[in-house]
């Protein structure tokens, strides 16, 4: 068995449901992180944003995308008035939304070969997932796709 047979195989019914689930799992614990700061809020106030910007933080969002969203959320404030709980969830997903939106950028000039993606970050923040993702979506759009280790001096490094 080779090193990129992984890549050959089609995944499983049981893995397809366990990946959702897990998907899933950190969707809800992410929404229910959120929902517990906005229950019963009648108005935005600085201990409210601090405790959103706490559960974006800790929630692996990023500290300058953090403050991009607390700040959009008060300039909403400001200009459209907060009414209600259900308007403050619905505000929250808009700017979220619209962040991530603003920020996607399309794969260009994948003509050149072999095509490079280096990955970078701090530990714990996502990179294996994002890697794994991303080959995935190569390897079912037809491309070819091999992957290499850069942290050879972490223990497991490459079998990871």
């Amino acid at each position: 068995m080779g090193l990129l047979d992984f890549f050959k195989k089609k995944p499983t019914e049981e893995q397809k449901v366990k990946l959702d689930e897990g998907l899933e799992k950190t969707r809800s614990s992410f929404i229910s992180k959120i929902s517990k700061v906005v229950v019963g809020k009648s108005s935005i106030s600085d201990d409210f944003l601090d405790e959103l910007e706490e559960v974006l933080i800790s929630s692996d969002v990023g500290v300058n995308t953090t403050v991009k969203i607390i700040d959009r959320i008060e300039a909403r404030v400001s200009r459209d008035k907060y009414l209600s709980q259900s308007e403050l969830n619905v505000m929250l997903k808009e700017e979220i939304t619209n962040l991530l939106a603003e920020t996607e950028m399309p794969i260009q000039n994948t003509d050149v070969k072999p095509y490079v993606i280096m990955v970078v970050g701090v530990n714990g923040v996502g990179k294996t997932t994002t890697i794994g993702k991303l080959a995935n979506m190569f390897k079912n759009q037809g491309l070819k796709v091999v992957l290499g280790a850069g942290d050879t001096f972490r223990a497991a490094a490459v079998d990871q």
